[in-house]
């Protein structure tokens, strides 16, 4: 078997919360104080700060969408946050073709999803042409997991071989991700739209009891589960009865109901609510997110984005640290790179995005763009503005970018803020009707790369081909060697960066508030929470 590893916040608020995220921000799950061994029961109340966009795991893409997806599927293969070894799941055991073209996997007997239909060979193939017919459009990553997919072929009931026309050695550790989870036939026959809607049938250790668009989900466990990841700490059936997840917007109220009692935990606790927090007895877990860091992608055909040197110029221009320190609190990190620092792959770029104000001056001067009567610099009568689209699909999106558009402006860039929706971040995506976009993609591995900024893809820059770049991507999923594949990640990431096609910000860390009865609320290796092993004390 052939596994591989593979609005801004008030300072002095900040501040003062610093000491209490240092001794908490360190808790990456886990249990609070001693409870006891674990008992089954109950129904965890869970404060999203978003709303999720859709119920269909190989459709979702957000983290508050994944933390209700990823409950319901289960994938082929596991990834051990610990040691990113890719570890056995609904297949127990699989080989990869030397060139990375063919992968096999042995299937577990026994596995059912929960309308009772039996998880076979024929399941992964339904599941894997129905996200390529999904298309990169409603399934961007999930259709990339799959680039070059030829057909699955069920060997036998329990032996499915999935071909690709080219190597693909990022593969096997998609096949542990969210959007690959395997579903029934009965929605992978769905049409699209309706497997948002909160009848997905999966084979995970919960199903769907309830779903409201942008109001709530209920997760409820599903009886007779005993196929769970190797990763898992224990066997058989989840802990918890239920899961209910409601869409708490303003961060002041998800803390308030923590504290009093009406929520169990929360996501995107802040740096001001964590002294609230602590004092009712409650903690925050924290872990950093692998993958692309939050930063601006330029579209290359608008406005002054056009000019590279515009765009190298926003570099330097930048305080990232500035960032962490005002808005975030210190369980986040500057980004030193396009990928995050725990990325395998991971090329750390610090001197080329080190805070240099006077760099960036001096880059546009020479490009020609020089200040005008408001301080706003401008080139053959075109002033230096663009508009950053973005959603708060993370809390402090809105406070990160209102100090990136101070910081800009004192360098003569007028950097507007365009908030929307997250359905119309995503159309506007795909019709590239932007200036630029902000987001961040989570997965632990290098090919997040590929996914992100390849011409071939969705093309988010709307570029031409640059051969520098785009085969060194290329290359990176066709590389068999481990060491050779790193490489060609890390040469990616200097290629992006010079020329200017991410402005990175920040690194995401997931920052939960866990009420103190409970326990073993976990993250999954890129930084998703997994509920099958969360129980409840004290009550």
């Amino acid at each position: 078997m052939i596994r591989s590893r593979y609005r801004i916040a008030a300072i002095a608020a900040a501040v003062t919360a610093a000491a209490s995220l240092a001794a908490c921000g360190g808790d990456s799950g886990g249990s609070g104080g001693d409870a006891g061994p674990p008992r089954p029961g109950g129904t965890l109340r869970y404060g999203l700060s978003q709303a999720p966009t859709c119920s269909d795991p190989a459709q979702a893409g957000s983290n508050q969408t994944i933390y209700v997806a990823r409950q319901i599927v289960d994938s082929l293969t596991d990834q051990d946050p610990a040691t990113g070894a890719i570890t056995p799941w609904l297949a127990r055991s699989w080989e990869v073709s030397p060139d990375a073209k063919v992968f096999t996997f042995h299937l577990a007997d026994g596995v059912t999803f929960s309308d009772g239909t039996p998880l076979t060979a024929e399941s992964v193939k339904r599941n894997f042409d129905a996200i390529v017919k999904l298309g990169a459009a409603k399934s961007p990553l999930g259709a990339s997991y799959l680039t070059n997919y030829v057909s699955t072929t069920p060997v036998d009931r329990l032996t499915a071989r999935v071909e690709f026309s080219k190597p693909n050695s990022q593969f096997l550790q998609a096949s542990s991700t969210t959007q690959l989870g395997l579903l029934a036939d009965a929605t992978t026959a769905a049409p699209a739209e309706q497997r948002c809607a909160g009848g997905n049938i999966g084979s995970g250790p919960f199903t769907y009891a309830g779903w409201r668009q942008d109001a709530s989900a209920t997760l409820a466990k599903r009886a007779g589960y005993n196929w769970g990841s190797d990763v898992f700490a224990h066997r058989g059936e989840a802990y918890l009865d239920r899961v209910e997840f409601t869409v708490v917007p303003e961060s002041g109220v998800r803390t308030g109901s923590l504290t009093s009692g009406q929520l169990d935990a929360i996501s995107d606790a802040l740096p001001q609510d964590v002294p609230q927090l602590e004092a009712a007895g409650g903690r925050l877990l924290s872990t950093a997110n692998p993958g692309v860091a939050f930063g601006l992608l330029p579209n290359v055909t608008r406005g002054p984005l056009r000019d590279p040197a515009v765009r190298t110029a926003l570099l330097p221009a930048i305080d990232r640290q500035q960032l962490v320190d005002t808005v975030l609190g210190p369980q986040f990190k500057a980004a030193t790179s396009v990928l995050a620092a725990n990325t395998p792959g991971y090329q750390n770029l610090s001197a080329q995005l080190a805070y240099d104000p006077a760099k960036a001056r001096t880059r546009l001067e020479q490009a020609g763009w020089v200040p005008g009567g408001d301080g706003i610099r401008v080139k053959n009568g075109e002033r230096l503005s663009f508009a950053v689209m973005f959603s708060q699909v993370f809390a402090g999106n809105q406070a990160i970018l209102e100090l990136v558009q101070q910081q800009l402006r004192q360098v003569g860039v007028d950097l507007k803020l365009d908030l929307v929706s997250g359905p119309e971040t995503t159309a506007r995506q795909n019709t590239k009707d932007y200036d630029a976009t902000y987001f961040n993609s989570t997965r632990a591995d290098g090919d997040i790369l590929r996914t992100t900024f390849s011409v071939d893809g969705r093309n988010l820059s709307a570029r031409e081909r640059i051969p520098a770049l785009d085969d060194v991507l290329d290359a990176q999923l066709s590389a068999a060697d481990t060491a050779a594949r790193v490489e060609l990640i890390q040469t990616a990431q200097q290629r992006i960066l010079d020329a200017g096609l991410w402005i990175p910000t920040v690194e995401l860390s997931q920052a939960i508030g866990a009420a103190g009865g409970v326990q073993d609320l976990k993250f999954e290796a890129s930084a998703r929470l997994q509920f099958f092993d969360t129980w409840l004390s004290g009550r």
